[in-house]
C-alpha cells in the first residue's frame, strides 16, 4: 500500500496522486458506481438532461437493445452537439475497463485520454462506471498502522502493513481539506 502525505511531512513521502495510486491494490470493482443510470439510443435530449440534472451525474452510457454500451452522452454532448436523441449526440468511441482493472491504470486513462468517466464492463455487460471523482475520493481515504504508523490508501484497510507486517490494526485517518 502506498502512502500520501503533504509537503513538510517528516516522513518525506510524495503527495503526487500518480505516486499514491501506484501503490494501492484497489480495482475498478472497489470504487465504481453501480447500478448505472443508462439510456437507449432513442432517448430524447430533454430526458437525458433531466437525468443528468436530477441525478447530479455528468454522463450516461447509451445501451442498445442487447444491453451493450454503444456510446456515452455527457453534459458537453447535450449542450454543444446538435440533435434530438442520444444516438444523434453521443460519443461513440467509448473506452472501457474491466472490474479488475487497477486504479492506477484507470487514473492513467482518465488523465491521458482526458476522460471524465469509464464504463466498467464484464462479459460484455455494463456493471458499473468509474469517474474522476471516484478516483479522487480514493486519494482521501488513508489508514494508519497501529504499530508503526505507516499510512496506506484504500477504501478498506490493508490486511498487512507494508512496512512492519502487522495485521488488522489500522485506524482511519481524517483528511483535512487543503494542501
Amino acid at each position: 500500500m502506498g502512502n500520501l502525505t503533504g509537503a513538510g511531512d517528516p516522513r518525506g513521502t510524495s503527495a503526487h496522486p500518480e505516486t499514491a495510486l501506484a501503490h494501492t491494490s484497489a480495482t475498478a470493482a472497489e470504487i465504481m458506481s453501480s447500478p448505472v443510470f443508462t439510456v437507449s439510443p432513442s432517448t430524447s435530449i430533454e430526458e437525458i438532461a433531466g437525468i443528468l440534472g436530477n441525478r447530479r451525474i455528468s454522463a450516461v452510457p447509451v445501451l442498445d437493445e442487447s444491453g451493450h454500451v454503444v456510446g456515452l452522452v455527457s453534459e458537453y454532448d447535450v449542450l454543444a452537439k446538435p440533435g434530438h436523441t442520444a444516438a444523434e449526440v453521443m460519443s461513440c468511441a467509448v473506452i472501457s475497463v474491466s472490474a479488475d482493472t487497477p486504479v492506477s491504470d484507470i487514473r492513467a486513462l482518465l488523465v491521458d485520454q482526458r476522460m471524465g468517466r469509464l464504463p466498467v464492463i464484464e462479459k460484455g455487460r455494463l456493471v458499473g462506471i468509474v469517474s474522476r471523482r471516484d478516483v479522487v475520493a480514493l486519494l482521501t481515504t488513508e489508514w494508519a498502522c497501529g504499530k508503526c504508523g505507516q499510512p496506506a490508501r484504500g477504501y478498506e484497510p490493508p490486511e498487512n502493513c507494508p512496512t512492519c507486517g502487522s495485521t488488522g490494526d489500522f485506524t482511519l485517518q481524517e483528511q483535512y481539506p487543503g494542501p
